[in-house]
């Protein structure tokens, strides 16, 4: 017969801590199709980038993600640190669009999947999903990136639209490695660019390597008015975290808003495009 062991405190603590609770899992992203249109109406695009600190299985983020979708009705949904239930994979509030989930991690506490989650009612033509060689110090998992590339409609442009979410608690050089593979991807797109999320710019240093990348190209940020970009996340006087930027496409002024809501530490950015 086998003994039981009683389990020591320090045994049961190492299984509790981080390094042993989340799991790196492979490159690849998870499609739910579910397309009411093979191209987006280009007089008007609704972007919605929202940073949703793991929520989305919370009644209070249910309430504030539905009014928004009441209110606003976004066209193209860009979520980052989405948990998916590693046994459903669906999320109820978005049962009529489809979407593509690019995972970075597992949660083995309650067999979860976290990443970034690109929705829209427009049919993908290809994604992408791109994780970090460089791992977050404690946790020692991975960022990712997710690339999804859609029709405009006339038959040869296409909008190109990047998903993601910034390593963190690294040296600047790991974070730069991070920029220079989404660089390395959007410089082989001919067409429209939206490139949105969580970029974790709270250093200077940082900020401006983002500005440089995006610079090289040629992508516009949102233009916030003072009052709205007051609202975005920032760390005390930093510079701010989350951003959405754009290439081939037109920002409807004023449509550039941030919302707040307070499921979040994140208040979601909205804009409005058209080509």
């Amino acid at each position: 017969m086998f003994e039981l062991q009683e389990q020591s405190p320090l045994s049961y603590l190492k299984q509790l801590s981080p390094i042993h609770r989340f799991e790196t899992v492979a490159e690849t992203t998870i499609e739910k199709i579910h397309p009411l249109s093979s191209a987006f109406n280009t007089d008007s695009i609704k972007v919605l980038s929202w940073n949703i600190a793991k929520n989305n299985q919370a009644r209070h983020w249910r309430e504030d993600f539905l009014n928004i979708l009441q209110q606003h009705q976004p066209d193209k949904i860009l979520l980052q640190e989405v948990r998916l239930c590693a046994v459903e994979k669906q999320i109820a509030e978005l049962t009529s669009m489809g979407w593509s989930f690019a995972p970075n991690l597992i949660d083995t506490f309650d067999n979860s999947y976290s990443g970034v989650l690109t929705a829209t009612k427009v049919a993908p033509l290809q994604s992408q999903a791109k994780i970090t060689k460089h791992q977050e110090p404690i946790t020692g998992t991975p960022k990712v990136s997710l690339f999804v590339e859609y029709s405009l409609g006339n038959g040869l442009e296409t909008l190109l639209a990047v998903n993601t979410h910034l390593i963190n608690f690294v040296e600047t050089s790991k974070f730069q490695a991070q920029l220079a593979e989404i660089y390395a991807i959007i410089s082989q797109h001919q067409g429209a660019v939206i490139l949105s999320g969580d970029f974790n710019t709270w250093s200077r240093r940082r900020w401006l390597l983002l500005l440089e990348m995006t610079a090289k190209l040629a992508l516009t940020p949102i233009t916030f008015s003072p009052i709205e970009a007051q609202k975005i996340k920032r760390f005390l006087l930093s510079p701010p975290l989350d951003y959405i930027f754009y290439r081939g496409l037109r920002q409807k002024t004023p449509s550039a808003k941030v919302i707040n809501i307070s499921s979040s530490d994140h208040n979601p950015l909205l804009v409005e495009f058209h080509l």
